[in-house]
């Protein structure tokens, strides 16, 4: 699975924070730096979600904020992202 991710690096602690257009937003405690804001968002996103950081690979967006992660692990892991009401 896919997730479609816009970050905003260098807040005071990294959590999801809403949306921005059709992307999850996050907040990362990370500078945008030598990628490490990179490297905070996986270790965020394995945390948050349940799965070993193996589960998660940055396949689009290494350069920029919207990013694009693929999830390889059961469906369940779903329930553990933030869902708007309606």
């Amino acid at each position: 699975m896919l997730l479609d991710l816009w970050v905003q690096p260098g807040a005071s602690r990294s959590g999801f924070a809403g949306r921005h257009g059709e992307r999850l937003k996050v907040r990362l405690a990370a500078p945008p730096l030598e990628g490490r804001a990179n490297r905070e968002l996986l270790k965020f996103l394995a945390a948050e979600l349940g799965l070993p950081r193996s589960r998660l690979e940055l396949v689009a967006g290494a350069h920029g904020r919207g990013k694009t992660v693929r999830v390889s692990a059961p469906g369940d892991f779903l329930k553990h992202l933030p869902v708007d009401e309606p």
